[in-house]
C-alpha cells in the first residue's frame, strides 16, 4: 500500500469511528436531558438526528452524512456545538475532536484535572520546590516549596503562570534566575520545537503572540528559529533569603503523549543548596516569620 492510500484508508476508519461514536452518544441522551419534549410515538433511544441537527443548529442532511461517515469537512466551530448538544463530558469530547482531527477551540481543552496521586507526589517532595507543567510550560500546580522560591503564583493572572513568559518579562525572574538569558534563549528553542505540533492549537499561538509583543529578546531569539530538546542541567537562582540555589530540574512525565503533564522537581545540585532550600523552608513557616512581615 501506497503512503497516499495508507493516509486515505486511515482517514477512512477514522471517519467510521466518529460516526459511531456519534450514534452511541446520541442514543443516551434523552429528550428530556435535553430540554425536549418526548413525544408519544418515539421509537428511537435517545435523541433523533434531526434533534441533535437542531440543538447544534447545523443542517439535518449534514450531521446525517456525518453519522453515515461520508467524507465531509468538520469545523471545530461545529464539533463544539455537536459536543454540547450531546452533553460531552471533558473525556469525550477529547475523544471527538481527536477522531475528527480537529483542535478543541476552547482555553481549557487539554487541561484534564490532576490526578490526587500527583498531586501528593508534588507536596511530598517538598523542601525541594516541585510543579506540574503542560507542554507549553503553564504552570499548573506547585508546592509550598516552588511558592518559596519562584513567588506567589496563586495572585497572579492565570494566563501570566507561564515559565517562558515570566522568563522573558518579568523583573523578579530577571534578578533572580541568574543564568537567566541562557534559559530564555533554551526555553524559547525548546517551545518552537515543541510548537511544531501544536501551531494551530490556540493557546499555544496566544502565548506565542504575546511574548513577541511584549518581549524584544524574545522577538531576537524566535528569528533564530533554532530548535532544542529537554536535557536536564543545573541552573543558578539568588534568593534574598537564603543566597545561591543550584538546581538540577528532573522530570516524570504523568501519561506517554506529547502533551501530557510533566511533575518537575528542582532537585539540589549539591549539599550546600539543600541545607539552604530547608532553611528557606523553616523560615517561611509562619512562627519563623517577622512582625509585619
Amino acid at each position: 500500500m501506497t503512503g497516499g492510500a495508507a493516509r486515505g484508508a486511515g482517514a477512512d476508519i477514522r471517519r467510521r469511528e466518529l460516526a459511531a461514536f456519534l450514534r452511541s452518544r446520541r442514543e443516551r441522551v434523552t429528550p428530556e436531558q435535553a430540554g425536549l419534549p418526548r413525544g408519544p410515538r418515539r421509537r428511537t433511544p435517545g435523541l433523533r438526528r434531526e434533534e441533535v441537527a437542531q440543538l447544534s443548529s447545523v443542517g439535518v442532511t449534514w450531521y446525517t452524512w456525518l453519522e453515515q461517515a461520508r467524507p465531509i469537512t468538520v469545523s471545530a466551530q461545529v464539533l463544539d456545538a455537536v459536543a454540547r448538544a450531546l452533553l460531552m463530558d471533558p473525556g469525550e469530547r477529547a475523544h471527538l475532536f481527536a477522531l475528527a482531527g480537529a483542535v478543541d477551540p476552547r482555553p481549557e481543552a487539554g487541561r484534564p484535572a490532576l490526578s490526587a496521586p500527583v498531586r501528593r507526589l508534588m507536596h511530598r517532595i517538598a523542601p525541594y520546590p516541585a510543579t506540574v507543567q503542560n507542554g507549553r510550560y503553564d504552570v499548573l500546580a506547585h508546592n509550598r516549596s516552588w511558592t518559596h522560591v519562584f513567588g506567589d503564583f496563586d495572585a497572579m493572572e492565570p494566563r501570566d503562570r507561564n515559565c517562558l513568559w515570566l522568563l522573558a518579562t518579568s523583573r523578579r525572574w530577571r534578578e533572580t534566575c541568574l543564568d537567566r538569558d541562557e534559559m530564555l534563549r533554551d526555553l524559547t528553542a525548546k517551545f518552537r520545537a515543541s510548537m511544531t505540533e501544536h501551531g494551530a492549537e490556540p493557546g499555544w499561538k496566544e502565548l506565542r503572540d504575546r511574548l513577541l509583543a511584549q518581549s524584544a529578546q524574545f522577538r531576537e531569539l524566535w528569528e533564530r528559529h533554532e530548535v532544542a530538546t529537554m536535557v536536564p542541567h543545573v541552573k543558578r537562582y539568588r534568593h534574598p533569603r537564603v543566597g545561591l540555589l543550584r538546581l538540577e530540574h528532573r522530570m516524570l512525565w504523568t501519561a506517554p503523549v506529547a502533551r501530557a503533564h510533566r511533575l518537575i522537581a528542582y532537585v539540589p545540585a549539591d549539599d550546600e543548596t539543600e541545607e539552604r532550600l530547608e532553611r528557606l523552608a523553616e523560615l517561611s513557616q509562619p512562627s519563623s516569620r517577622a512582625p509585619g512581615e
